[in-house]
């Protein structure tokens, strides 16, 4: 598989089979993501990476504090700003409806929505998962450094035949996660990362991407 069909071909996968993922892939695929580019090389990521008891460990305990209607932890970071502004609010909403809609939902049924959204913190059935942290002193280009990471890990998993789905939901859960990681208190839960062979039988439309005009702006002497 090449560059561009691995790119292409990424997408959030929210639906797997519990075919086993070989641990030497999962070495494989981490050693090369240590490559990433970060600025003067100061790698700030810090993936944890769970299988088999302890992933099951995480999703029980997450679904227990689902079952019990807990509320969300107390957010250490804002996953986006209180004011959306155009054209980011109808991307976003445009999303909802595509994800909601492929599953028949309405936008008005808020129950639906939210037994939909539970499937996050069972990771969509996958055999394994990423929980990545960054450390709390960090700032917004070590951030960028992290995004880039988890980008060649994803691009990685689909040149390994692998689907994966980014989810910044398991940061509402990061006590949970705490609890089987125990991460050193200067870590921050950023997202978890779903990760398996995709099954097929589920559906799962895949969402659009914005024109390149609407992105990009060529400044050239032709």
């Amino acid at each position: 598989m090449d560059v561009y069909e691995a790119v292409t071909s990424r997408r959030a996968v929210r639906g797997f089979s519990d075919r086993h993922v070989p641990r030497e892939v999962l070495d494989r695929v981490l050693s090369a993501a240590a490559w990433s580019p970060s600025g003067s090389n100061i790698q700030p990521w810090h993936a944890y990476v769970l299988t088999g008891g302890p992933l099951a460990e995480v999703k029980k305990r997450a679904g227990d504090r689902l079952a019990a209607g807990d509320p969300w932890d107390e957010p250490e970071y804002e996953q986006y700003p209180l004011v959306l502004k155009s054209p980011y609010r109808e991307r976003r909403s445009a999303f909802g409806e595509q994800r909601y809609g492929a599953l028949g939902i309405a936008r008005e049924d808020l129950e639906a929505r939210q037994r939909a959204a539970s499937a996050n913190w069972d990771c969509f059935g996958a055999p394994a998962a990423l929980f990545c942290y960054i450390d709390r002193d960090m700032g917004p280009a070590q951030w960028a450094d992290v995004g880039m990471y988890l980008q060649t890990v994803m691009l990685l998993l689909r040149a390994e035949g692998l689907h994966s789905c980014p989810q910044m939901a398991w940061a509402k859960f990061h006590r949970t996660v705490a609890e089987v990681v125990s991460p050193p208190d200067e870590l921050m839960l950023f997202c978890g990362m779903s990760i398996g062979f995709e099954d097929v039988a589920v559906s799962d439309a895949r969402t659009g991407r914005a024109s390149l005009d609407e992105t990009v702006t060529f400044v050239d002497g032709l």
